[in-house]
C-alpha cells in the first residue's frame, strides 16, 4: 500500500514549487520516491505474468522549462511507464499519482505518421475488430472509449461519409480511468491498477497485429 503521506507532500510542494522549499524537504522527497518506485516495481512484476514488457521508468520530478512560459521547476505528481516489447508488441501503460487527479491510461499517443496511416486503412477496410473491443462491457466500463485528438471533418484521401469516419478521425488512440484518493490508498491499489492495464491487453493485441503487418495480413 502507498503512504497517505507521499500526497501530503505533493500538496504542499504545490504551494511551496520553488527550489528552496524543495531543497529543504530533499530527503523527505527521496523517501516518497523510493516507496513509488517500489510500488511501480511490483506492477510491473505482476504485469510481467500476463504481458511481454520491456521495461519500467518513473519520470524523473523536475519539470523541463526550456519551451514552457510555466517556470515552476517542479511537477506536484509521480508518472511512470510500463513499455511492452518493440516492435512486436506494441503500446504502453501509464499510471499518474496525484492528489485528485489519479489515473491509469495506455494506447497510442503519438503515433508516426506511417502507423497513423495504417491504423486509419485498417478502420476503413474492417471497423468489426476495434468495435467489438471498445464495446466488450469491461472495456466499456472501465475506459469508456477513445480520448486524444480527432480531426474535425476526414483526413486526405479518407471518405468523410464511411461509416467507420468516427474512428479515422481520431490522430491519437488512448485510454483513461481516474482514481479517487481513498482508492489510491486502499489495500490491493496495485493489483486493481494492474487488473485495469490488463483490460487494455486485446485492444494492444489487435493494434500490434495492425502495426507489423500489411493490409493483406502479411507481416512487414
Amino acid at each position: 500500500m502507498l503512504s497517505e503521506e507521499i500526497f501530503n507532500f505533493l500538496s504542499d510542494l504545490k504551494k511551496n514549487n520553488v527550489r528552496e522549499w524543495f531543497d529543504a524537504h530533499k530527503n523527505e522527497f527521496k523517501t516518497h520516491e523510493k516507496e513509488v518506485k517500489s510500488f511501480y516495481q511490483s506492477i510491473f512484476s505482476n504485469l510481467q505474468k500476463h504481458d511481454h514488457l520491456d521495461s519500467v521508468k518513473v519520470y524523473r520530478i523536475y519539470r523541463d522549462v526550456r519551451f514552457s512560459p510555466d517556470k515552476t521547476p517542479f511537477k506536484t505528481h509521480f508518472g511512470g511507464v510500463f513499455s511492452r516489447v518493440k516492435p512486436d508488441y506494441r503500446g504502453g501503460y501509464y499510471l499518474h499519482l496525484e492528489p485528485g487527479n489519479t489515473f491509469v491510461g495506455g494506447g497510442f499517443w503519438e503515433p508516426s505518421k506511417e502507423d497513423l496511416l495504417r491504423i486509419r486503412k485498417e478502420f476503413e477496410a474492417d471497423d468489426t475488430e476495434i468495435r467489438a473491443i471498445l464495446s466488450n462491457p469491461v472495456f466499456k466500463k472501465t475506459y469508456g472509449t477513445f480520448e486524444g485528438e480527432s480531426i474535425k471533418t476526414a483526413p486526405k484521401g479518407f471518405d468523410k461519409n464511411h461509416p467507420a469516419i468516427d474512428l479515422i478521425r481520431f490522430k491519437q488512440f488512448v485510454v483513461f480511468h481516474k482514481f479517487d484518493n481513498k482508492e489510491v490508498f486502499s489495500e490491493g491499489f496495485a493489483d486493481k491498477v494492474a487488473n485495469h492495464f490488463m483490460t487494455l491487453r486485446p485492444f494492444f493485441d489487435y493494434m500490434s497485429e495492425v502495426l507489423t503487418t500489411d493490409l493483406n495480413g502479411e507481416p512487414i
